[in-house]
């Protein structure tokens, strides 16, 4: 009978594959150093539309209701009609319990339905709530998910844990993709972030996320700098694509061209089409619209 010293050397035998002794400041300077001598020559009309492209329209209030998820999703109904030339966003993203007021409304194509689950956002409740709260979303309309790590787990060095969770919400997914939120900000330290994104695509992730938005701080380009590094070393390792998305405090075009950069330089061309990249946030899709049509535009 395997015991649980033997599962923690699986873990532990899955993360000596890779290098994760990392220097945080030599991730600082080695990010900044490709925003600096990349990031403008990415500055054009056509990565803009193409950002916009990757968006998870994001609505996760406290005050969401049936109405306002209604009239959310109604926006991006009509976006298709009025700007036909532009293609539209990849996903709309709320809380499991719309997840039936979204299917319900949304009538134009190759747009996903992503709903946090798992106990978003902290992840702090029983493995079997987790389950069931994911398992409803998908019966509702739910494509995608996304979960958070328990990261007290992974801090205090629980990887069996972790995994086991990562492991059976995949499963429940099937074969819709599941995207895990790192946290990044709560995990500190780029050797941290490093050996969550390679536990998380080991225990099944179709994408790695930095953040919630609700704990700062958020997205950094440090942490996607070291997330980017880690699918790339995966991919080479197993064949498998991992997805990226950053989210959480991007507020500027400027944060988009950034996470853009970072992903050409680091994963390349591959990695440059929605179904491999998302950007999640709401408030940067009018600031894309807007410059893409150079005119201030407050569409959702």
């Amino acid at each position: 009978m395997e015991t649980k010293d033997s599962n923690l050397s699986k873990y532990d035998a899955a993360l000596a594959k890779y290098e994760t002794r990392l220097s945080d400041a030599e991730v600082a300077a080695k990010t900044a150093e490709i925003i600096e001598k990349k990031r403008a020559e990415n500055n054009t009309p056509e990565v803009k539309k193409f950002l916009f492209s990757c968006i998870d329209l994001t609505t996760l209030r406290c005050e969401d209701n049936d109405e306002s998820v209604m009239r959310f999703t109604q926006n991006v109904n009509r976006f298709d009609e009025e700007f036909p030339d532009l293609k539209n966003v990849a996903a709309i993203c709320v809380y499991p319990n719309f997840a039936e007021i979204v299917r319900d409304t949304l009538e134009v194509e190759d747009v996903q339905i992503a709903c946090v689950s798992g106990g978003f956002p902290s992840s702090q409740t029983f493995p079997e709530v987790k389950i069931a709260e994911t398992a409803l979303a998908l019966s509702e309309g739910a494509t995608e998910i996304d979960i958070v790590i328990p990261v007290g787990k992974f801090l205090a060095g629980d990887y069996e844990a972790m995994c086991d969770e990562i492991e059976e919400l995949k499963e429940t997914c099937k074969t819709h993709r599941l995207k895990v939120i790192l946290e990044t900000g709560a995990l500190r330290t780029a050797e941290n972030i490093k050996k969550a994104s390679i536990l998380a695509m080991y225990a099944g992730a179709d994408f790695i996320k930095t953040s919630t938005g609700k704990q700062q701080p958020a997205a950094t380009p440090e942490a996607a700098y070291v997330m980017c590094q880690a699918i790339k070393e995966y991919y080479e390792l197993t064949g498998r694509r991992v997805g990226f998305k950053p989210a959480g405090g991007l507020n500027t075009v400027e944060d988009a061209l950034t996470y853009y950069t970072l992903v050409k330089e680091i994963l390349g061309e591959e990695w440059l089409d929605n179904f491999y990249f998302r950007l999640g946030t709401s408030r940067l899709a009018n600031l894309l619209l807007s410059d893409i049509l150079g005119k201030e535009t407050k569409w959702f």
